[in-house]
């Protein structure tokens, strides 16, 4: 029996949350089964394709929810999980006991381990360290920016190393060592252990890129390096290099899109009662996320409308935080 499952690509929560469905799968719900990943992105355009859902059983983690009768299981988090209005209404309307869904979680990997463990019998004592490290990344519950920009643990190793990759078959080789291995023998594979030196390389060139180009003004930094090879850069650097800033507007560029990335800063001061919800903001243009973090895709070339989304953002999230500081 065949298992393809879908995830949130070049994400390590969207990697972590693949492996641990595997390992509950072959635990609580079939053994001798064979699993194939497939990582999905969030692009302009259409996010699935039918053709893909081929597997036996078809799971999607940590990414938007499908209504087609081909998938089986999909866990998901995000306060932007809904495509459409419909897609929505179909999920609450659904009779499967496969398909869970709860914002509240700061992470997928922890959100499935939960399911796993209370509905089906799951133990998640094995893989406590995965479940720890996918809640502190995609949450951002580090105990200050040095420590999530410093890149010291494996966990954060592993994150840059997944984050960077630009084949797509690289991050299933991963995968499925993630929810068996400890983390620190993980980052030892061999075909994990040789990107490592390059990428430290290259966050720490980055990060002077960042510093070179990040302007700070009330309360919010934007910059714009569509010119530079950065696709999958520390999304904390901002706030290691502006402490002082509650939010963050970064341009970036890959092969498929132009990213506007919209986040906030974790150690900031600003009251919870006053900050601004990216994941809607985002939604106006397509993208989505999360209160504290989100994202906005546009096509490669368009780099036009991806700077003027950015710089409406910009204005509203400085005279947000002004208001907030009156």
């Amino acid at each position: 029996m065949r298992i393809r499952v879908f995830y949130h690509d070049r994400c390590f929560d969207g990697a972590s949350s693949a492996s641990l469905f595997s390992r509950f799968y072959r635990e609580r719900i079939r053994e001798n089964v064979e699993f194939q990943f497939t990582g999905l992105v969030h692009r302009a355009g259409a996010l699935f394709d039918e053709n893909q859902f081929d597997g036996d059983e078809n799971a999607i983690v940590d990414f938007k929810y499908s209504a087609s009768p081909k998938i089986t299981w999909w866990f998901d988090h995000h306060q932007s999980a809904f495509l459409t209005p419909a897609d929505a209404e179909h999920f609450e309307t659904e009779t499967s006991s496969k398909k869970f869904y709860d914002p509240d979680f700061k992470s997928c990997t922890k959100f499935l381990a939960t399911i796993a463990e209370t509905r089906f019998g799951f133990d998640v004592s094995a893989v406590a360290e995965l479940v720890e490290w996918a809640d502190t990344i995609d949450g951002a519950l580090y105990q200050d920016a040095q420590t999530a920009v410093e890149m010291k643990q494996p966990a954060m190793k592993l994150t840059m190393v997944i984050e960077s990759a630009q084949d797509e078959g690289y991050v299933p080789t991963i995968i499925p060592h993630l929810a068996y291995e400890p983390l620190e023998q993980v980052i030892e594979l061999p075909f994990v252990a040789e990107r490592i030196p390059k990428l430290m390389e290259r966050h720490w060139k980055s990060i002077e890129i960042l510093r070179s180009r990040a302007q700070s003004e009330d309360g919010t930094v934007f910059f714009d390096v569509t010119d530079q090879e950065l696709e999958g850069y520390n999304k904390f650097i901002p706030y290691y290099l502006h402490p002082e800033c509650t939010y963050s507007v970064g341009l970036s560029k890959s092969s498929f899109r132009t990213k506007v990335s919209v986040g906030s800063n974790p150690w900031t001061t600003t009251p919870e009662n006053k900050m601004v919800n990216l994941a809607k903001i985002c939604e106006r243009y397509g993208g989505g996320g999360h209160a504290r973090v989100g994202a906005i895709s546009f096509p490669p070339g368009d780099h036009t409308r991806a700077l003027e989304a950015s710089k409406v953002i910009v204005a509203e999230l400085r005279a947000a935080q002004r208001a907030a500081t009156i």
